[in-house]
């Protein structure tokens, strides 16, 4: 599974404190951090509401991969902000992400094929988030379509049922697993998938206890990725866990610590 830390966000106070000082060291050092607690790839958001928003990418992408070759999802729902982000990038890159907005698929599939990215698709339109599952297969299957006809091949990208808060939408953790399973469907290998884990604790306490349950689950629906808090040690050994369950790893009685 591919594990992607969601900490180099600008909406962690201390992180965005540390974008708007240009303080490298903070930036650079928490980025080995990520990574030493078991990150494969970092999400790197600079947070919402910029006017410096291409300037803050740019700097925070080249901060990071100067101490670091591991993949970087460039994650912002700006286009400026993004092609930004991806310009700067020597390593391997992920575009967190599109939607199935034609405009926004337009503009950001000829960024991807430039660039040699992998692009997280969001289920989603101008319209939202659709309720049920069937709905998110459907605008699955549209980006996989179009990112097909700006020669992006279904395994370049990660399908995102998008997961919402069991506090404020109880019913929605099990129609994602759904669309999940339905994403497998669509192509032959099956499509990959992502998740932003921590959203389904957001707002509700226990938070540690919910993401590796709900972890869990998506793991034995076929999950393929997860943008997660790696810093959270029990959380990263159910990945390890499923894993070894998946038969991705090898048995050996010290899994959790090789």
């Amino acid at each position: 599974m591919l594990v992607i830390s969601e900490r180099i966000n600008g909406l962690f106070t201390a992180v965005g404190k540390a974008i708007d000082a240009r303080d490298s060291k903070f930036i650079q050092e928490h980025a080995l951090k990520q990574i030493e607690c078991g990150a494969h790839a970092l999400d790197l958001n600079v947070g919402p509401g910029r006017d410096d928003g291409p300037a803050a990418m740019d700097w925070l992408v080249r901060t990071v991969q100067d101490v670091t070759d591991v993949p970087l999802c460039i994650d912002t729902p700006g286009i400026k902000t993004m092609t930004a982000g991806v310009k700067a990038c020597r390593n391997k890159i992920i575009i967190n992400s599109t939607t199935a907005e034609m405009k926004r698929m337009q503009a950001l599939f000829p960024l991807a094929r430039e660039h040699d990215a992998d692009v997280i698709c969001l289920t989603m339109d101008e319209r939202g988030i659709p309720n049920d599952a069937e709905s998110r297969a459907e605008m699955a299957m549209l980006m996989m379509t179009t990112a097909m006809e700006y020669d992006i091949m279904p395994d370049r990208l990660l399908l995102d049922p998008l997961v919402m808060p069991i506090k404020a939408a109880q019913d929605q953790a099990v129609k994602v697993i759904k669309a999940m399973l339905l994403f497998q469907t669509l192509n032959d290998p099956a499509p990959r998938t992502v998740v932003g884990l921590s959203n389904v604790s957001n707002g509700a306490k226990e938070r540690s206890l919910i993401n590796r349950t709900y972890l869990g689950m998506l793991i034995g629906a076929g999950l393929s990725a997860g943008i997660v808090d790696v810093q959270d040690a029990d959380l990263m050994e159910v990945i390890k866990t499923g894993e070894l369950l998946r038969a991705e790893k090898l048995y050996c009685d010290d899994f959790l610590r090789a």
